[in-house]
């Protein structure tokens, strides 16, 4: 009998030689740091639907694609490094790794042997318009980390505006920064006190509104900066010069106790004035911190589904992700197809990393096309 030559199977259109395309990375990371899926759900999913894909590949694909990336991610460092506003802020996070008896206290530059805790910091950004989300997971702080930053910036620039609440450890010493404090979270000691001091809490969260309604008002108008801040200072500025008066003859003359939980809101609101009416003096200067308190959701979605990072490596693929994924969202960009643009032209974006930044790698795409026709 002649053997019979079997001929190679047939790819359907559009799909490569390789075992996984640019998609499954994409997906894969979409999913799991942008969606907060852990990879072992992800891997029973895969069984039901019968086409099974192990959490230890999940994790070999990402780990692959994030060295792939790492050109962009300090890209969009650098565009950070010499943003006009920073937020940054920290939370609290896990790393296995970190835990064990034997890891490392610290580290031999800027962290104190002893320290134990481990936070992921976020921080956001904005330049030219745009706003770029970073995250950074390790024993350093919110501040720390800003530095590290920072300290790229160019030389030529000023300080740039930092906003975030009034914990020391969220400054980026000894790097110079015109600070403004977060109004949210100012205005948040006071809501917790309603309950038991109900009218005067009142009056204090009618005369913040009426701030927040008038930088909403410049929001709508799409005011410049330098218009933006004449507004604040025509329609706010009267507003929080009678609150202050208020709250001092409060405590002046002693119709609030001052270790009362409302006199304490209360001091921390005269404490921090300066700061937290920054909007008042410096163009571009924002109310609060909830750019940055939303990013780090991202964060804690990933807490509290995935629960820990098993290494530091971990959590610096997870950083690099989130950081991507979330600047997409921020710019109104599909993270999906950035990150499987990204890998089909890995070697121009190798070339040139910042032409391929979420708001501006259309462009690298076209020209690319172009180039090819």
């Amino acid at each position: 009998m002649r053997a019979v030559k079997s001929s190679p199977p047939i790819r359907p259109p559009g799909v490569g030689a390789e075992k996984y395309d640019a998609t499954t990375g994409a997906m894969l990371a979409l999913l799991k740091y942008g969606s907060g899926m852990p990879f072992y759900r992800l891997e029973r999913l895969q069984a039901d639907l019968q086409i099974p894909l192990p959490a230890s590949t999940q994790w070999e694909i990402v780990e692959d694609l994030a060295r792939t990336l790492r050109p962009v991610l300090a890209a969009l460092m650098q565009q950070a490094a010499n943003g006009e506003v920073v937020h940054n802020n920290d939370t609290s996070m896990t790393v296995l790794a970190l835990q064990r008896p034997d890891a490392p206290r610290g580290a031999p530059d800027d962290v104190a042997a002893d320290r134990t805790g481990v936070f992921t910091s976020g921080i956001v950004a904005t330049r030219d318009g745009h706003r770029i989300a970073l995250f950074v997971t390790g024993r350093r702080h919110a501040g720390e980390n800003l530095a590290r930053i920072l300290a790229e910036r160019a030389a030529d620039l000023g300080p740039p505006i930092q906003m975030c609440d009034a914990l020391a450890r969220n400054l980026p010493k000894p790097l110079a920064v015109i600070v403004g404090h977060c109004l949210a979270h100012a205005r948040r000691h006071v809501v917790d006190v309603v309950p038991s001091f109900p009218a005067d809490c009142r009056h204090i969260l009618e005369a913040l509104g009426t701030v927040y309604h008038h930088d909403a008002e410049a929001r709508t108008q799409g005011l410049s900066p330098d218009t933006r801040l004449t507004y604040h200072q025509t329609h706010s500025g009267p507003v929080l010069e009678a609150l202050h008066g208020w709250l001092t003859h409060q405590l002046d003359e002693h119709l609030v106790e001052p270790n009362s939980r409302l006199g304490q809101a209360i001091r921390y609101l005269l404490t921090h004035w300066t700061p937290l009416t920054l909007f008042l003096r410096q163009p571009g200067a924002p109310l609060d911190n909830s750019l940055c308190e939303r990013a780090l959701k991202k964060a804690i979605l990933h807490r509290k589904n995935a629960l820990f990072y098993r290494t530091p490596n971990g959590a610096r693929v997870g950083d690099l992700f989130m950081s991507l994924i979330h600047t997409c969202e921020l710019e109104h960009v599909n993270p999906f197809a950035y990150l499987t643009d990204l890998q089909r032209h890995a070697d121009a974006m190798a070339a040139n990393p910042a032409a391929w930044l979420p708001w501006n790698y259309q462009h690298a795409l076209a020209a690319t096309a172009a180039a090819t026709a």
